[in-house]
């Protein structure tokens, strides 16, 4: 890399100093042109031609230099921050907190979809076998109600939290692709619009950060702060595959997320103002929640520190995955050239993301925690406002 470097720079000097001979040439030239002197004038014009030879191969050994050093910038890890645990994968993640007490009830908790099933909320089978395939399915009624909900009051806590908000475009081109995430995640999640340099979102997050690239923002106008509903699409290629029966891993989702675009020395500040904000939304639902440093071995290429914020199952009695907090550093920002104007010149910005809430995958949680004895589901007060006043779904 570093050789690379310089052998990029040597090229920059040597193309320089011939542009500058270049013009110095052409004056040369002209003064030649006026005083008669045509055959002088037309050996420097020789020596221009040449020149302009040697200029073009400098420029696409430059170029070629640069598409190199790229290609490696882009499969080199980012450095973590220093408090992140050592680890070899996500087994040795790392509880801080947890918040609120989990409870199991007396009587037995059904698998998720049982519940939205026979509260008439789900049909898996039309989606599976007729329409769409294993990842899909059709929310209805209350449980579709719940569903746009639970969005609905997500987006109003973000706004109220200081937030802007913002529905971005559900398609952004490769070179965003490229800048917000690393390959492995690209070939792992992303659906490609065939013939189109465009690409269906995986989050929201890939909109937004992409939204101030090649800006310079001052620093009087950080940070900025946005918050963002958008459908998620994912192939969801790996390890964990798509279940067959349920709405945990699938391929369409909805997402309630939160970005932070900031100057570098603030960026672990607002790392534990985002996860913290998922871990209030959570808990005014009266869903009890802990907190997981994700260990070096879990974290993605262009993540300085991680942490996932997991709801407590009462079926299963154990936590699960509801959100995801990520401070990336500069990463994204040197890929996309996202810049922050300062007294002593440009420099480059620290992005973070968020996700506030995810449904369907949220209503497991939802449904476990406020499910009653006798098969109806209780509507916390927070959320009664949004589902017309109802104080329970029978």
């Amino acid at each position: 890399m570093i050789e690379l470097d310089q052998k990029r720079r040597d090229a920059q000097k040597e193309a320089d100093d011939l542009k500058a001979s270049r013009n110095a040439l052409s004056k040369q030239i002209g003064a030649l042109m006026k005083e008669g002197k045509k055959e002088e004038a037309e050996a420097v014009k020789k020596q221009v031609t040449e020149n302009a030879e040697k200029l073009a191969a400098l420029e696409a050994q430059q170029a070629e230099s640069e598409e190199k050093m790229k290609k490696i910038m882009m499969v080199i890890p980012q450095m973590i921050d220093p408090s992140v645990p050592i680890g070899k994968d996500d087994s040795e993640n790392v509880e801080i907190q947890r918040y609120g007490e989990p409870v199991v009830p007396d009587f037995e908790v059904p698998y998720h979809t049982e519940i939205m099933e026979k509260l008439n909320g789900i049909d898996l089978d039309t989606a599976r076998d007729k329409t769409s395939g294993n990842g899909f399915y059709y929310l209805m009624g209350d449980i579709a109600r719940l569903h746009s909900a639970v969005l609905s009051y997500a987006r109003d806590f973000m706004i109220d939290r200081g937030f802007t908000y913002c529905i971005p475009p559900y398609m952004i081109r490769s070179n965003v692709v490229t800048g917000v995430m690393s390959f492995a995640e690209m070939e792992n999640m992303m659906y490609k619009i065939e013939g189109e340099d465009l690409y269906l979102i995986g989050t929201s997050e890939h909109s937004m950060i992409g939204k101030f690239i090649d800006t310079i923002t001052p620093e009087a106008e950080l940070p900025k702060t946005l918050t963002s509903y958008s459908p998620c699409f994912r192939k969801e290629v790996g390890a964990h595959g798509i279940e067959e029966r349920g709405v945990y891993r699938i391929h369409q989702f909805e997402k309630q997320e939160m970005i932070v675009v900031c100057k570098p020395e603030d960026s672990m500040k607002w790392y534990d103002v985002l996860w913290q904000n998922t871990v209030d939304f959570f808990r005014s639902l009266d869903i009890p929640v802990r907190t997981l440093e994700c260990c070096s071995g879990d974290l993605a290429d262009l993540k300085v520190k991680s942490c996932d914020v997991e709801a407590w199952s009462p079926r299963q009695k154990k936590y699960f995955e509801v959100g995801s907090c990520s401070n990336l550093g500069d990463a994204q920002a040197r890929r996309l050239n996202i810049k922050i104007k300062g007294e002593k010149g440009n420099y480059l910005a620290h992005t973070l993301n968020n996700t506030c809430v995810a449904p369907p995958r949220m209503l497991i949680a939802f449904l476990e925690n406020n499910l009653q004895a006798d098969g109806s589901v209780r509507i916390p007060k927070a959320l009664q406002p949004y589902m017309g006043g109802k104080t329970e779904i029978r």
